[in-house]
């Protein structure tokens, strides 16, 4: 049986980290997903040439990776990374270079296959209120929620052509990237799917203009991919107090089982199963 680990939503905050470290020698999973907004904050993460920030994987995560794999040698887990809205692009090169010893597979738009099952990792969302727009996208079509600020405007922190801002959707990538049987697949977004138990934001009672701004801040395209393809599993993160207004961290769409461990405040959220039976699932909170 295959142990695995998923957190999510860590924003640069050691103390997280070093909660996941302990667990990572203390009960040692043979994979750990991680789903984006891994880094600290920085200047409304617009400040590309911010110390603290630019040296956050080198000086810090990149060497205590480095040491757990020196404590656990032969066991050290499969690692899969992926950024998310809050992390500057710029910092993709350092992510992935950091990773070519085998520290960690960084998995944004890439299929890797492990044994059976086949890993895949995506970190746009669609149009949300902040500024930095690195990785969102339109979604399904060129609509902009109530409240929300469009991708052709705001900051960028890495270069993108106006026709790929433009034209680009989520529900488009998808549909390139993922071919084929998804039935043994294991797909970790940062977004979860729209209108589910794992997307809900507290924003359900304010209003822009006397409209009422929508608290599913999910994906359509993520939500119909699953619904009509059937992924085994499903991994996702950002809406961080989804589950204090739901009530829930799993759900079932069809045969794909979906979880989220987005957290709030200074927890540490890590969800555990086994890729043999995904529904015999540990939720813990740190």
């Amino acid at each position: 049986m295959r142990k695995v680990f998923f957190v999510s939503d860590l924003h640069g905050k050691r103390g997280k980290y070093e909660k996941l470290f302990h667990q990572l020698k203390e009960d040692i999973p043979e994979i750990l997903f991680i789903g984006g907004d891994i880094l600290p904050p920085s200047m409304l993460s617009l400040n590309a040439f911010d110390p603290y920030h630019q040296d956050f994987i080198s000086n810090y995560l990149k060497l205590e990776f480095q040491k757990l794999r020196e404590e656990l040698v032969e066991k050290y887990p499969e690692v899969y990374i992926i950024l998310g809205n809050d992390d500057p692009r710029f910092e993709e090169a350092a992510l992935i270079s950091a990773g070519e010893n085998g520290l960690w597979t960084y998995l944004h738009d890439r299929n890797i296959t492990s044994g059976k099952y086949r890993f895949f990792g995506y970190s746009f969302i669609p149009p949300s209120p902040f500024l930095l727009k690195d990785w969102e996208k339109f979604d399904i079509s060129r609509y902009v929620d109530v409240g929300a600020v469009s991708p052709l405007e705001g900051e960028r922190t890495f270069p993108a052509s106006y026709d790929e801002i433009e034209f680009a959707s989520i529900q488009n990538d998808l549909e390139k990237s993922l071919k084929g049987d998804l039935s043994m697949s294991v797909l970790l977004f940062h977004v979860p799917p729209y209108d589910t138990s794992l997307d809900l934001a507290d924003i359900g009672h304010r209003f822009v203009d006397h409209v009422p701004l929508d608290p599913h801040i999910g994906s359509i395209a993520v939500k119909r991919l699953i619904e009509e393809r059937q992924p085994y599993i499903t991994l996702h993160g950002h809406a961080h107090e989804t589950v204090r207004l739901s009530g829930q961290w799993c759900e079932k769409i069809g045969s794909t089982v979906s979880f989220s461990a987005a957290c709030e405040d200074d927890d540490l959220v890590i969800i555990s199963f086994t890729l043999e039976e995904p529904g015999d699932v540990i939720r813990r909170v740190l």
